[in-house]
């Protein structure tokens, strides 16, 4: 657990010391836990969490204490942000199995049942926050998942192990370099 928030940290920077949860628990309900001292389905709210919150939040497991949601470590994404105000709860994903290199470890922004954030204009602009580095972008509107960063011909590209046209080959190379170590072990790969 400590390596992942390590890796949070240098992806997305440290929590953001004047942005607190309040009465946000979304990540109480809406999120899968697997941890040692807590497993939980996504979807379902987790059986520690009361009319006013976590009701063992001095004592919490490990999990809860040390992971935070990205509206909390990106400055870049405005208060009306917050999971609970926005519709929106976007997470560091990690993923044992991937099913393509780019899903190993990503940002997963998810509109929320009953969410007006497409609509709103809300979805745009945390995507255009976090659509700005080397770190896969998701996005999920509780149907399907879509692929929004890298961009479709260099995801194409970096997923297939394929020669990229010279002008995207740099990007390639350096998605390839990021994420190639959770692509299949039978795939040569292409620069």
């Amino acid at each position: 657990m400590q390596a992942d928030t390590d890796l949070e940290t240098a992806l997305l920077g440290s929590v953001l010391a004047d942005r607190s949860c309040g009465d946000c628990t979304l990540c109480c309900t809406v999120l899968k836990v697997d941890a040692p001292d807590l497993k939980k389905a996504a979807g379902t709210p987790c059986r520690h969490l009361g009319s006013g919150g976590c009701s063992i939040h001095a004592v919490r497991p490990q999990i809860c204490r040390t992971w935070f949601c990205v509206w909390r470590r990106v400055g870049s994404l405005p208060d009306e942000a917050r999971p609970d105000r926005s519709g929106l709860l976007v997470s560091l994903n990690f993923v044992r199995e991937p099913q393509n290199c780019l899903e190993g470890v990503s940002i997963v922004v998810r509109s929320l049942l009953g969410s007006k954030a497409i609509e709103n204009g809300m979805a745009a602009r945390v995507l255009d926050s976090v659509c700005d580095q080397l770190v896969p972008v998701w996005f999920s509107d509780g149907s399907k998942k879509m692929l929004m960063h890298p961009e479709n011909e260099v995801a194409e590209h970096v997923i297939a192990g394929t020669l990229a046209p010279a002008h995207l080959r740099a990007e390639v190379a350096a998605w390839r370099e990021q994420y190639g170590h959770f692509m299949p072990e039978d795939r040569g790969t292409i620069r």
